[in-house]
């Protein structure tokens, strides 16, 4: 392959992920990009603006001669948390940013592109500057799930349920429940290959396993709906302790988004309010809801290694899944100098692994190798339940 069509192929890469993000604010009014009704969920323009400093910062400002910054104010507003970088705004007052205009990020996402593009198709990029180049597009590809679930939480907590979109997804049917069985043994897992992964995916190593069973789908709405009616909210046995100070605290009692109106469950999808369907795989619940829920089965949750290990053979990648593994650097994990380093390792304390992928990952930004990670508390990704024992 020639050079020029390198180029190219990596110019319409860059071109396509960029504007993905966008498409998936089209539907938005302009009032929709701004909220931010918790800390966990950033304003949608805010996500546009955060991906374009990304490859401003990173590539153009440090690779690319005589370029200008938009704005070197947007440092500030727009870095999220590289303390290499820099002061920033605090992530609880994202929402607050009624400056820069929707407009003006708008203009600030194509005056980077095209400089980008001018630098994609320039002898600056070298060899060396494509890992990096390629963690920006997959950083952007983070953001774009990001948004979707933000976008949820933004028009599922409006009053009205204002639907995203008219254009309704197929029914999920779940399937037959069968316990797929593994011998102990040795396993490997973590990335092996050539193609990109993110670095607490490396390095690759063997684990001891025992025989263990793992489901071969996913809990559904029906099942977890008995967990309910059964009193597994109102039960402390089948509860951690934190889990249960959890929903005393929060008078937990279903899964976010679920609205008990007129003696029926409903819950908000992004197709606006509708009845629950009672076969499709059950979204949107943290750790502490799938521990007690599996606890109440008489099960538990996967461990990542066993996840893994097992993940050729039953499908995946419609909810993330909760894992009982601790957010920890595989063995060898090192982290990379300067700014890029804070990726990832600086977050491996108090949060759990979530594996597989969601309905909202963008298509080729998953692998069975993909190490997610949330606190315990959160719930408003599209997170889902898969039983071992």
């Amino acid at each position: 392959m020639t050079p020029e069509i390198i180029t190219k192929d990596i110019t319409k890469k860059y071109m396509d992920i960029r504007r993905r993000s966008e498409e998936i604010c089209a539907p938005l009014e302009i009032e929709d990009y701004v909220v931010q009704p918790i800390v966990d969920v950033s304003p949608p323009k805010w996500h546009l603006g955060h991906t374009t400093w990304f490859f401003e910062t990173f590539i153009l400002t440090q690779h690319f001669p005589d370029y200008k910054v938009f704005d070197p104010q947007y440092n500030f507003v727009f870095n999220s948390y590289y303390e290499t970088i820099g002061a920033r705004v605090i992530r609880t007052d994202r929402g607050n940013l009624s400056r820069p205009s929707v407009s003006e990020v708008y203009q600030y996402r194509k005056y980077v592109d095209e400089h980008m593009e001018a630098f994609l198709e320039s002898s600056f990029l070298t060899e060396a500057l494509k890992p990096l180049l390629e963690l920006g597009l997959n950083h952007e590809q983070q953001h774009q799930e990001l948004l979707i679930t933000d976008i949820k939480y933004i028009l599922g907590h409006n009053p009205l349920f204002p639907a995203y979109t008219k254009e309704k997804s197929g029914q999920m049917n779940s399937g037959d429940l069968e316990m797929l069985r593994f011998s102990e043994g040795i396993y490997e897992i973590g990335f092996k290959g050539d193609g990109f992964c993110f670095d607490n995916e490396l390095g690759r190593h063997k684990v001891y396993l025992t025989d263990f069973e793992i489901a071969s789908r996913l809990v559904t709405n029906s099942e977890y709906l008995e967990f309910m009616k059964a009193g597994g909210y109102e039960d402390f046995r089948y509860w951690h302790a934190e889990g249960w100070d959890w929903v005393k605290q929060n008078s937990a009692k279903s899964p976010l988004y679920w609205h008990y109106i007129e003696d029926q469950w409903m819950y908000y999808t992004l197709h606006g309010l509708q009845e629950i369907d009672p076969h499709a795989p059950l979204r949107h619940i943290n750790f502490y809801e799938a521990s007690a829920f599996a606890s109440w089965k008489g099960m538990r949750l996967p461990t990542e290694e066993e996840w893994e290990a097992a993940s050729d053979y039953f499908d995946w990648g419609t909810r993330w899944e909760w894992t009982n593994s601790a957010y920890l650097p595989y063995p060898h994990f090192k982290k990379e100098a300067g700014a890029v380093g804070e990726y990832n390792g600086k977050f491996m304390i108090n949060q759990m692994v979530l594996r597989g992928a969601s309905e909202a990952t963008p298509p080729g930004h998953s692998r069975n190798t993909y190490r997610n990670f949330f606190q315990p508390d959160l719930k408003w990704q599209f997170t889902g339940i898969r039983l071992a024992q």
